[in-house]
This record gives structure tokens, C-alpha cells and sequence, in this order.
């Protein structure tokens, strides 16, 4: 990492999917307004799409409209991407997350800093996104886990990419195990458009960018079925409840999940059209069968993947997760979407409370 005064001189973004591609706008923008000369370069995996993206400065597929930085590099080749990549950003799928990385690991610099921005649960090992690239890099590198685990943040709350690469103002939590890393991480991505707050709980914001996911599915499954605001504020509200039940058993904060990177993320996804999650949801909620959803969509909602992991990981903690349950339930064909409400109405009745 580059001394606690200086920034970067050299980002790489993996992965140029929405998110990844509006990322690289931000750093690029931000750069460019802090007038830092630092290179940032986006990778992508199709030589072809990454060509056509450098020439007309554009990326129709998954932000149309958008014209990217003149500043911002281009790239198909892991080796030329990550040569003097002193933070090093992910932005790939949870469930890509291991392979792709993999791949990555022997070109990135011993000493990087690696940012997620995935929201999801490894669904064979359950493990979160900070922690697989903790483990992948330390085999490939031979650099302690524990050493890339210090090093290594994520990047959560309300991040609905077509909003941010219109330049809509919106902030975002940069956390990381160290304070300076965060602060260093937060410095590069403060854009005129992009506020980040940081934080040293990697753990709750984690659980709260990718618990909100499968609460979005839900919420999306109610609009499916036409219910009204009263019933997708409730799952809200309780979604909340259980997202910071869990984050708690695993030694995250009640606060975090107060901020954005919790009951921001959790309005956002659930509340807007751009989500994948609701819309994956309302998709389910309509008729559809989850292999006649996943066909439809052309980008991954990742809580259809977690929401069977984030439940393990419930269970094996002892934490009551009933929205989570019902989800995973639609998802594994085993409860109709008819039943979704009478299955989480007709709990017993208790008292009101993260720890009820």
C-alpha cells in the first residue's frame, strides 16, 4: 500500500459488468477532481467488448448512455491490468469470485490492497467475499491469510450502479480491518457524485449488503403478488431485524446495520426497479419458475444464490432468519409464492425486537 499521504498510482477494477464499469467512473472521476495522476484500468474478460469500450469510451451492454473518462484504461489481459496495481478492486459475482480470482492472484502485488464490492455468500463453503479472497490469495501468493485479510475491505450500501454512473448523488461505506486502510480505500473513490463514510466492520457490512438481497426477493415477491406498501414495509422492517440478528452472532455492529450500508442498502434494493434482487422477486411472485426467471434476467441477482448459504449460516449460529427461510423455501420449490404470507404471518406472536 502506498504511504498513508499518498494515493494510488495505479487501480485495477475486475470485472466490467455495471457495477464494476460505474466503479471505474468513480475512481476515474475522482482521480481526475482530487487532480491525482493515477492510472485506473478496467478489466474485463472479453477482449473484443474491452476494445470496443476503449475506442467509443462506452459500455452499452450494462450502462447505456453513459459516456466513461477519457482518463479511464482498458483492458483483457490480467498480466498488463494488474502490473503496479497498488489496490486492486473486485467486482465479479460472488459465485465467479473464487475461479476468476484464481486466475488473477499470481499478478497481483504482494503488498495490494484488495476492495469487494461483491454482495453475496459463497454458496459451497458459505464463506463472505472478503474471506474468500483472503484464502485465495494467500495459496496463490504464499502471503499469510491473515496478512491479506488486513488488507482487505469492501465497499457496501446504497449502490444502484445506473444511478451512480448518472452522477446521482449517493454515499457508501468503505470498510476495512484498519482505519488508515479504509480512510486510504474512501480518499480514491470521493467523487463530486460519491461520498464514502468508513468503518473498521467488515463483518456488518458484509452481512448487511448481502442479507438485503434476499429480503429484496421478498419484497419483490410481494409486489408479485400485488400486495400493497403496507405489506413491503413490514418485510422491510423484519428483514432488518434478522439481518442484524445474524451480523450480531457473528461479531458485527447494531450501528452498522443502522447506517448505510444496512438500512440504506436494504431501501434501496427493495424499493427500486433497478434492482436484479426485487426484480428477480417480483418475477417469482408473478408465476414464474425460478429456471423461467434466471432465462429472463440478463445479470445475476445474487440473493437467489446466498439466500441457501446465508440460511446455513443462520442455522449453524443459532439465528432465527424466517424471511430467509421462506425465501429459500420458494427458491427450492418446496413452499408456493401463495404461501409466502400465511408462512410469515402465522409465527407466533412475540415482542418487537432485534433479539425477538
Amino acid at each position: 500500500m502506498s504511504a498513508p499521504g499518498r494515493g494510488p498510482a495505479k487501480i485495477t477494477v475486475l470485472g466490467a459488468g455495471s457495477w464494476g464499469t460505474t466503479f471505474a467512473k468513480v475512481l476515474a472521476d475522482a482521480a481526475v477532481d482530487a487532480g491525482a495522476e493515477r492510472t485506473v484500468c478496467l478489466w474485463g474478460r472479453n477482449p473484443e467488448a474491452m476494445a470496443g469500450m476503449a475506442r467509443e469510451r462506452r459500455n452499452e451492454r450494462y450502462v447505456p448512455g453513459i459516456e466513461l473518462p477519457a482518463a479511464l484504461t482498458y483492458s483483457s489481459e490480467l498480466p498488463d491490468a494488474l502490473h503496479g496495481a497498488e489496490l486492486v478492486v473486485a467486482a465479479i459475482p460472488a459465485q465467479s469470485l473464487r475461479a476468476q480470482l484464481e486466475l488473477a492472484a499470481p499478478h497481483v502485488a504482494p503488498d495490494a490492497v484488495v476492495l469487494s464490492l461483491a454482495k453475496g455468500l459463497e454458496s459451497s463453503t458459505g464463506l463472505r467475499m472478503t474471506q474468500v479472497v483472503a484464502e485465495v490469495l494467500a495459496e496463490v501468493t504464499g502471503v499469510p491469510e491473515q496478512e491479506w485479510a488486513r488488507r482487505t475491505g469492501v465497499l457496501s450500501g446504497p449502490n444502484l450502479a445506473m444511478e451512480i454512473a448518472r452522477e446521482e448523488p449517493t454515499a457508501s461505506v468503505v470498510a476495512a480491518p484498519e482505519h488508515g486502510t479504509a480512510a486510504w480505500v474512501a480518499r480514491c473513490c470521493a467523487a463530486p457524485y460519491f461520498r464514502p463514510y468508513t468503518n473498521t466492520d467488515v463483518v456488518g457490512t458484509e452481512i448487511g449488503g448481502l442479507v438485503k438481497n434476499v429480503i429484496a426477493l421478498c419484497v419483490g415477491i410481494c409486489d408479485g403478488r400485488g400486495y400493497g406498501d403496507n405489506s413491503k414495509a413490514s418485510v422491510m422492517t423484519r428483514g432488518l431485524a434478522e439481518t442484524t440478528r445474524l451480523a450480531l452472532a457473528l461479531g458485527g455492529s447494531t450501528a452498522t446495520l443502522s447506517g448505510l450500508s444496512g438500512m440504506g442498502d436494504l431501501v434501496a434494493t427493495c424499493s427500486s426497479s433497478l434492482s436484479r434482487n426485487h426484480t428477480a422477486g417480483r418475477l417469482l411472485g408473478s408465476g414464474l419458475t425460478l429456471a423461467q426467471v434466471q432465462d429472463a434476467m440478463t445479470q445475476t441477482a445474487e440473493g437467489i444464490k446466498s439466500a441457501p448459504a446465508v440460511l446455513e449460516l443462520a442455522r449453524r449460529h443459532g439465528v432465527d432468519m424466517p424471511i430467509t427461510e421462506a425465501v429459500v423455501g420458494v427458491l427450492r420449490g418446496e413452499a408456493p409464492v401463495h404461501e409466502l404470507a400465511p408462512r410469515l404471518l402465522g409465527r407466533d406472536l412475540k415482542s418487537e425486537g432485534n433479539h425477538a
